[in-house]
């Protein structure tokens, strides 16, 4: 509620002009209490087919009439000579504070203010903003825009608000036909408006709309105007522009086909250029995972190279430390015939006093040898303990395990095991 009551004060608890405000706000544009500092539209009044409609006071009417004209004449000359010299001579001494445009937002919203408190709030909805705003809203939106500038000093203003710009008719027309902005001279914004139009009377209007692409104006209607007259010169302004707003509608909504088809394409070109990139990436990844496997492959071939070579060297080492076989003739040695898993068969002749470790280093350091086994009799079934264990650190001799002189033990492979 605080933040409502707000924005009604603001707009001078105008809820119509509160709630366009807003949601102009929501669709991106700035408020007009929060203008942008960007550069102000520039207005085309050079154009030399800009249609102009002055409406001359009515002239003295009957001998009373012209005597009364004659009369006020030299009086009238003075005033205005006399106002005039004053003024200038004033600019001299302290320059015109109009000159200096501090709030224009301000100026707008106090210019409304004091309009209602004049004549009432039955009014067309005026453009709470900026002249700059007014314009940038009506090039965007591709509407006309109708500049009233209000000249206090003007005998013809009181007539012209209440009689022609406070109608019923007039306020339906340029509510729906149209935006209206208006400000008083008085007031530093109205002033710069009027040095940009250059206005020649009050009350004064102007028609403003984009075209060939600048904001340019159309119509100037000058002078006490009726409503009826007001109405009939608007739509001839209107109809006689038509076409260029038409033909404005038209390059704009081909300028956004060309956007949306630009924009589509890009899409469907990044789309494109995501698929190959996809593509691409799947790619780098299926070589590098055949990379990895194949390192993953030599790397397992360098492993087996390392420990077939450890085994070997092992295998020499064992070689090179089994104790001499003793001769044929010896009472305690053993003959030992082993059958090896290819069925090859190695003879060797052991002592009875050596221990099974003996057995297990010969048949360990020969090439024929799987790289793990175990000595098994034939009858009865028996393995025998050629490996030191926790239950058994140091293995029995070969009379221990109850070998005779002669024997024939089977290597079994554990090497799947």
């Amino acid at each position: 509620m605080d933040q409502c009551r707000r924005t009604l004060e603001q707009h001078n608890w105008n809820i119509e002009a509160a709630v366009q405000d807003r949601l102009n706000e929501q669709e991106g544009v700035p408020s007009v209490f929060n203008p942008p500092p960007s550069r102000p539209l520039q207005v085309n009044t050079a154009d030399h087919r800009v249609y102009s409609y002055i409406v001359s006071r009515p002239q003295p009417r009957g001998l009373i009439g012209w005597s009364y004209y004659m009369i006020m004449l030299p009086f009238r000359l003075t005033y205005y000579t006399l106002l005039d010299i004053f003024r200038f001579a004033l600019r001299w001494v302290r320059p015109d504070p109009r000159g200096r445009v501090t709030d224009p937002v301000g100026d707008v919203v106090s210019f409304i203010h004091s309009f209602e408190e004049k004549y009432g709030r039955s009014h067309p909805v005026f453009y709470q903003g900026t002249y700059s705003q007014a314009l940038n809203d009506a090039k965007r939106e591709l509407r006309y825009l109708l500049v009233y500038l209000h000249g206090e000093d003007n005998q013809d203003t009181d007539q012209f608000c209440r009689s022609t710009l406070c109608t019923e008719e007039v306020m339906t027309f340029l509510n729906t036909r149209m935006l209206f902005w208006a400000c008083s001279t008085s007031r530093p914004e109205g002033y710069r408006v009027s040095q940009a139009l250059r206005e020649n009377t009050f009350p004064f209007l102007a028609m403003i709309m984009l075209k060939d692409r600048k904001m340019t104006v159309v119509g100037r209607l000058e002078g006490l105007i009726q409503s009826e007259d007001l109405l009939n010169q608007l739509t001839f302004i209107m109809e006689a522009n038509q076409t260029y707003l038409m033909s404005e509608r038209l390059e704009r909504e081909e300028r956004n086909q060309t956007q949306v088809l630009r924009a589509q394409q890009d899409e469907a070109y990044l789309e494109s250029l995501r698929a190959d990139q996809e593509k691409d990436r799947r790619k780098r990844e299926e070589q590098d995972k055949v990379q990895a496997e194949e390192e993953k492959v030599r790397q397992t071939v360098l492993a087996e190279e390392r420990r077939r070579r450890t085994l070997d060297e092992e295998k020499e080492r064992k070689s090179e430390c089994l104790p001499p076989e003793p001769p044929a003739d010896d009472p305690d040695s053993v003959k030992i015939v082993f059958k090896l898993p290819n069925d090859t068969r190695v003879e060797r002749r052991f002592l009875f006093q050596q221990s099974l470790t003996v057995i297990y280093d010969f048949l360990f350091s020969l090439k024929e040898t799987p790289e793990k086994f175990q000595l098994v009799t034939n009858f009865p079934r028996r393995v025998l303990p050629c490996l030191p264990t926790e239950e058994q650190p140091n293995p029995p001799s070969l009379k221990e395990a109850g070998l005779s002189r002669s024997e024939v033990l089977f290597v079994q492979d554990l090497t799947d095991d």
